[in-house]
């Protein structure tokens, strides 16, 4: 017990001394090379790249029948929101870099994609600060200034995702 007492001490007062980083700052790559500066917030995360924009930060996989629904629903939404959404989409199934490149192409995928090799410590910060339990697809609604807005799991329908944008556009 007094072991246990110590370890979980020394482990608060190294967490207040700073050790912790509560907000780390991140660097993920997309599929096309294109590299993301992710500041988690207090309250969400700041992407340098995507500032001013609603950004969905979806995790989902290749072999995950709801996660292929909503593939065009998101391609859509991009389209018809071009100047104010940004869609970032992590697939936490296993593939590479090249596999989820062409898996993109194959769909037509107009969004930002990002194997979970590229964005693996984006996905343990979101996943940590959701208590993420691994259920795809896994979508995080950010604010125009990062702050979450909204976490859901499950396949959303377009016209739910539509309103989402809409009221965040305001």
């Amino acid at each position: 017990m007094k072991k246990t007492f110590i370890f979980v001490a020394t482990a608060i007062i190294l967490s207040t001394l700073g050790f912790a980083k509560p907000n780390p700052i991140m660097k993920v790559k997309d599929t096309n090379g294109k590299t993301y500066t992710v500041q988690g917030t207090s309250n969400g995360l700041i992407i340098n790249e995507l500032k001013n924009k609603i950004v969905f930060v979806e995790f989902f996989g290749h072999n995950c029948p709801p996660c292929l629904k909503t593939i065009p629903h998101l391609k859509t939404l991009q389209t018809k929101y071009k100047d104010k959404l940004a869609i970032v989409a992590i697939e936490v199934q296993g593939f590479n870099n090249s596999e989820l490149k062409s898996f993109a192409s194959s769909k037509g995928i107009n969004y930002i994609t990002i194997s979970q090799d590229n964005g693996g410590q984006l996905v343990e910060y979101i996943g940590s600060r959701a208590k993420w339990g691994g259920s795809i697809p896994f979508l995080t609604v950010l604010d125009k200034k990062g702050s979450v807005q909204q976490l859901q799991a499950g396949l959303i329908p377009l016209e739910t995702l539509d309103q989402i944008v809409l009221k965040l556009s305001k």
